[in-house]
C-alpha cells in the first residue's frame, strides 16, 4: 500500500481522510495544516502520494502543487477540495495534479480517487451539463486564467474581506507586494475598482 501526506487546515477533515485511508491499509505519513509547512516535510518525507485542500493558508493548495512539480516531485497528487468549480479544476490539471474529488460528495469518491491514481491514471470529473454550475461568461473564466496562483490567492483573500495588512500576514510577503497584485490583478481583468473586483470574485465563488 502506499505512504500518503494529507494537508489540511480542519481537524476533522484530516481524521476523516486518515480513518478511509487507513481502513485501505494505506499509511499516513505526515499531517499538515499548512501549504508551506507540508511542502518542507513532503521534501524530506517523499510520500507516494499528496491529498491537499486548497483552502489552506501560507500557501495555497494551487501553490504547493505547481512547487511540488516544479521541484520534480513524481508522486500522485490528489486535490480533495470544497470548491467544484470549474476554473479550479481545470487550473489544477493544467498545473500537475492527478486527481480532483469534492469533499461536497461526503468523501465517498476518495478511496477510488487513491486507486486510480496510483495504478497511474487521472480522476476528475466530467464536466456538468445538468446546469447546476454557475454560468458565467466566457470572457470572465478566460481571463480568470490569467491569473498566477498567488494572484489568485490575494483575490479570493480580497473576497472574504481581508485588509491589505491581514492578507500580507497570512501570506509572509509585504503590504506592498499585497499592494501590487492586487493593482495586476485588475488590470488583468479589466476591472477598475474595489467594489467591482469583489463582485467579480463571489460571482466565481472565490469568496
Amino acid at each position: 500500500m502506499a505512504n500518503i501526506a494529507i494537508i489540511d487546515d480542519h481537524p476533522v477533515a484530516r481524521l476523516a481522510i486518515r480513518m478511509l485511508l487507513e481502513k485501505d491499509e494505506h499509511s499516513i505519513v505526515l499531517e499538515a495544516d499548512d501549504g508551506l509547512q507540508g511542502l518542507n516535510l513532503i521534501q524530506t518525507r517523499q510520500p507516494d502520494m499528496v491529498i491537499v485542500d486548497l483552502d489552506i493558508p501560507t500557501m495555497s493548495g494551487v501553490e504547493v502543487i505547481e512547487k511540488l512539480r516544479a521541484a520534480g516531485f513524481s508522486g500522485g497528487i490528489l486535490v480533495l477540495t470544497g470548491r467544484d468549480d470549474a476554473h479550479f479544476l481545470s487550473r489544477c490539471q493544467q498545473i500537475g495534479a492527478d486527481g480532483f474529488v469534492s469533499k461536497r460528495n461526503n468523501l465517498e469518491e476518495l478511496g477510488d480517487a487513491v486507486k486510480a491514481i496510483l495504478r497511474g491514471y487521472s480522476y476528475f470529473p466530467r464536466k456538468r451539463s445538468d446546469g447546476s454550475a454557475l454560468k458565467t461568461d466566457d470572457q470572465e473564466t478566460t481571463a480568470l486564467t490569467q491569473l498566477s496562483s498567488r494572484e489568485l490567492q490575494v483575490l479570493r483573500y480580497l473576497a472574504q474581506g481581508l485588509r491589505l495588512v491581514d492578507i500580507s500576514r497570512q501570506m509572509h510577503i509585504s503590504n506592498k507586494t499585497v499592494s501590487t497584485y492586487r493593482n495586476r490583478i485588475m488590470e488583468k481583468l479589466d476591472i477598475s475598482d474595489l467594489p467591482a473586483l469583489l463582485n467579480f470574485a463571489r460571482r466565481h465563488h472565490l469568496d
